[in-house]
């Protein structure tokens, strides 16, 4: 207890401050897992053949690619006169994200297929836009209101518990209310979601202040060639997020839970089962990184937790999904290495931050979470996209139904090669990833005491000789 009064002493957030930004990411989680995670399930019930709707996703992502970088050159080089960095951002997002949630899953169902599909791709570009004024911002902000790199950690992984509290109540909505049980349509249950995710979103805007902000003449003044050159010389930043895309990308399972619950098991709400057998051990997980990683190096922590899920996945697709209890368990057991991989995937873009203010002396934080930003958005975009077309090459029937309700009554089913295709989707393409990624990983070097000394040398607490004679190697 006297340890942990001490360190709360030395941290600059109040109660009520970190309260407001950590349940921001209720509602922000809220807001991406609906599109990441339920976005194909309304997609495949909305009458488009797979295959067009898989293109559009990734055509999408061409402008994505341009508005992410965009905005993280917008969000370095803006001065607000207020003097704040991050805040007006998080304001307007929080108007902007409900709206275009809602008008993304509002495609009208008597409209031809081509009328469809352009107002598909007009609100997934509408909805990837506000996401990105919201992401960079609110990621940037932990920089921004606390200077205490013990404060940054603990912030880091808090919000991963209040993240995993919108990823439940996201869950519980999107699998309860189109259910064959309820029948709620996806458009009204997805203004229900919109309303809780904004008003859990609003108090970081009211509460929120920005002390450890001090515009720097290299953020200021950086060309876009200096941009390109911060990101080249940024090695750690393109290899972290190198193998981050790769895993992510393949994470097909994440977007097929309940079309996988209703056709491999019969029931959508076997989902919303497994969700609850697991959620323990995400939540000793949950509490148990913030511990670990003050004893161990995080991101060594990161790899055997990856290498953990590449185990317990491989095991799943082994074993297939007749033995239901056999699928549960080793289900539960995957949990534990995904929840701390999950709550650890973003505490690397801060100190990928700090090196590369280290290493070229530009101080582009806005670009550096950009990517970050970037690669959450595209891996989401690039999942769906390939579980859709994987499926509509399996010959995947289309189908037209307002919620699961519908679905039932219409009596459709699927041949058993597109059931085929659909396990060989859910459960060996994620391991596909997981294998790809530890190639980016294995030559990922920076450690917590170097980024420590490096964040030192960039506040001015100590020469940039004193730290480079620190450092436990040459960068």
């Amino acid at each position: 207890m006297a340890k942990e009064k001490k360190i709360a002493v030395s941290w600059q957030t109040s109660p009520i401050e970190r309260n407001s930004y950590l349940v921001y990411f209720t509602g922000q989680n809220i807001f991406y897992f609906l599109v990441a995670s339920y976005l194909t399930t309304y997609l495949m019930m909305t009458g488009i053949d797979m295959a067009k709707a898989g293109v559009v996703v990734l055509a999408v992502k061409v402008w994505d690619a341009v508005n992410d970088a965009l905005f993280g050159a917008i969000f370095d080089k803006i001065k607000f006169k207020n003097g704040q960095k991050c805040l007006p951002w998080v304001r307007i997002s929080t108007l902007l994200i409900p709206a275009a949630s809602i008008i993304l899953f509002a495609i009208p169902t008597a409209a031809s297929e081509t009328v469809k599909l352009l107002w598909f791709a007009l609100a997934y570009i509408f909805w990837d836009t506000a996401y990105t004024i919201c992401d960079v911002p609110i990621y940037t902000m932990v920089t921004t209101i606390t200077s205490n790199l013990d404060e940054r950690n603990t912030l880091m992984s808090r919000r991963q518990i209040l993240s995993g509290v919108g990823i439940a109540l996201i869950t519980g909505i999107f699998t309860i209310l189109p259910s064959e049980k309820v029948g709620l349509s996806y458009t009204w249950t997805v203004v229900i979601a919109s309303i809780i995710g904004a008003i859990v979103m609003i108090p970081i805007g009211l509460t929120g202040k920005e002390r450890n902000y001090v515009r720097s003449e290299s953020e200021e003044n950086f060309s876009l060639i200096e941009m390109f050159r911060y990101l080249i010389k940024n090695k750690y930043l393109l290899i972290y997020y190198g193998g981050f895309i790769v895993a992510n990308s393949f994470l097909t399972n994440n977007t097929l839970g309940i079309i996988a619950s209703y056709y491999l098991f019969g029931d959508s709400l076997f989902s919303l089962v497994i969700g609850a057998i697991t959620t323990p051990a995400q939540l000793i997980a949950a509490l148990l990184v913030p511990i670990i990683i003050r004893k161990h190096d995080k991101f060594k922590v990161y790899f055997w937790s990856n290498v953990g899920i590449i185990i317990t996945s491989a095991l799943i697709f082994i074993c297939g999904y007749g033995n239901i209890w056999v699928f549960i368990a080793l289900n539960v057991l995957r949990t534990v290495p995904a929840s701390i991989v999950g709550i650890m995937n973003f505490m690397f873009t801060p100190d990928c931050a700090e090196y590369g203010k280290f290493k070229t002396g530009t101080d582009a934080k806005g670009i550096t979470f950009a990517i970050q930003t970037f690669s959450a958005k595209i891996t989401a975009a690039v999942s769906s996209s390939m579980a859709m077309i994987i499926l509509g090459w399996f010959g995947w029937k289309e189908v037209t139904a307002a919620s699961f309700e519908e679905l039932a009554a219409s009596g459709v089913t699927q041949t058993p090669e597109a059931i085929n295709g659909l396990w060989l989707t859910y459960a060996l393409v994620p391991v596909i990833g997981y294998v790809i990624s530890m190639a980016f990983y294995v030559f990922y070097k920076l450690n917590d005491k170097d980024v420590e000394i490096m964040a030192k040398a960039n506040s001015g607490e100590i020469t940039r000789e004193d730290a480079e004679a620190q450092l436990s190697r040459k960068y």
